[in-house]
């Protein structure tokens, strides 16, 4: 599920505006946060994580095993804030990010 330039440059456009929705910090990827962005996900399509650690090797290792395990695409990243995206089964075009 790779994305093209222009989904990616579109996706960006759509991402500028969105806040954060789920914040990792010193206990890293743990079950509660991989449901959380697994809910975000399948609600939002396209969301952002702040990984507040300061190692750059460790976010990175975080933001690359999230797209692995959630099987989302990384749109973005800047500095602590990743851009994800992944397509729902079922998009609610009332929290859908895409389609508002």
């Amino acid at each position: 599920m790779s994305l093209t330039n222009v989904q990616k440059k579109q996706y960006r456009l759509i991402g500028h505006g969105l806040n954060p929705v789920v914040m990792i910090a010193g206990n890293g990827l743990t079950e509660a946060v991989l449901t959380e962005i697994d809910r975000a996900l399948e609600d939002h399509e396209l969301i952002k994580v702040r990984i507040s650690i300061t190692d750059r090797d460790v976010r990175t290792a975080i933001i690359a095993e999230i797209s692995k395990i959630m099987k989302c695409e990384t749109v973005q990243v800047i500095g602590k804030v990743a851009l994800l995206y992944r397509a729902a089964l079922e998009p609610n075009p009332k929290l859908s990010n895409l389609l508002r």
